[in-house]
């Protein structure tokens, strides 16, 4: 019994190390000032059309303006006890989504973010790849949106604002998200996704959606609800309790 408590014991221990970011210093994460992103909306406004469509390439040649923006965000790591619920929740949604073009950047030109790194989604993938410097440590995609966002913030609608640089993702905004402006820049963003045909086809009676509601519809749920309760706070459409539901395939095609 002893050897098997150690055994799971150590065992937890390595699942959980594997998913906390690598540290570059022991102890906490150094905090900074909370951070104005109108560098990220120079650039989004630039390089980001109205429907999301993004060129890399203009990225690319703006490079020094991109990374200035990083080294900002790496250099003011959320302070949990003096920033705000919404400027830390702006500044994690704009280092995803800036990072995530950054990425693409380093390795364009690409047919798809999945090309990156092959391996098994959410295990050994390229949203495992530890190569966000911030305040002091590394982070993955993986960790800032599944320990940080979702865990942390209990927000559903970041699913309509975080971009993974696919065709089937809701689109980047080409402007970054900021604390004053934050809950109506989400609303906006859920409307647009629910009325967007290439993400989701909402009739009355019958609903082809994203599957980000499949992989995560507990988030969608957590208010007591079903899915096509949430979809109806955003859609324009109104549909029925009754309505057959089915899933879009996803298009993992570069949003370019």
């Amino acid at each position: 019994m002893l050897r098997s408590n150690a055994f799971l014991s150590g065992l937890f221990m390595l699942i959980s190390f594997s998913f906390a970011p690598s540290c570059k210093a022991q102890g906490s994460p150094l905090t900074g000032k909370p951070v104005r992103h109108e560098a990220w909306t120079n650039l989004l406004r630039k390089y980001v059309s109205p429907d999301g469509k993004v060129n890399y390439p203009g990225f690319i040649r703006d490079k020094q303006a991109v990374q200035e923006y990083l080294d900002l965000l790496g250099a003011n790591h959320p302070d949990e006890q003096r920033w705000t619920r919404a400027e830390q929740l702006a500044y994690w949604i704009n280092a995803y989504n800036a990072f995530t073009v950054k990425l693409i950047m380093d390795h364009y030109p690409i047919t798809s973010i999945k090309d990156i790194k092959k391996g098994i989604p959410f295990v050994n993938s390229v949203w495992d790849l530890k190569f966000i410097p911030l305040g002091g440590q590394l982070y993955d995609l993986n960790h800032i949106e599944h320990r940080i966002l979702r865990e942390k913030f209990d927000e559903p609608r970041i699913h309509f604002a975080i971009n993974c640089a696919s065709v089937s993702c809701p689109k980047l905004a080409n402007v970054a998200f900021e604390a004053a402006t934050l809950d109506k820049q989400l609303e906006q963003a859920a409307r647009e996704f629910f009325a967007d045909p290439q993400k989701n086809k909402l009739q009355p009676n019958r609903i082809e959606i994203s599957r980000i509601f499949l992989w995560f519809g507990g988030d969608f749920k957590k208010s007591g609800g079903d899915i096509i309760a949430y979809i109806n706070q955003y859609s324009e459409v109104r549909i029925s309790p009754k309505a057959s539901i089915s899933y879009l395939e996803y298009d993992w095609n570069l949003n370019e």
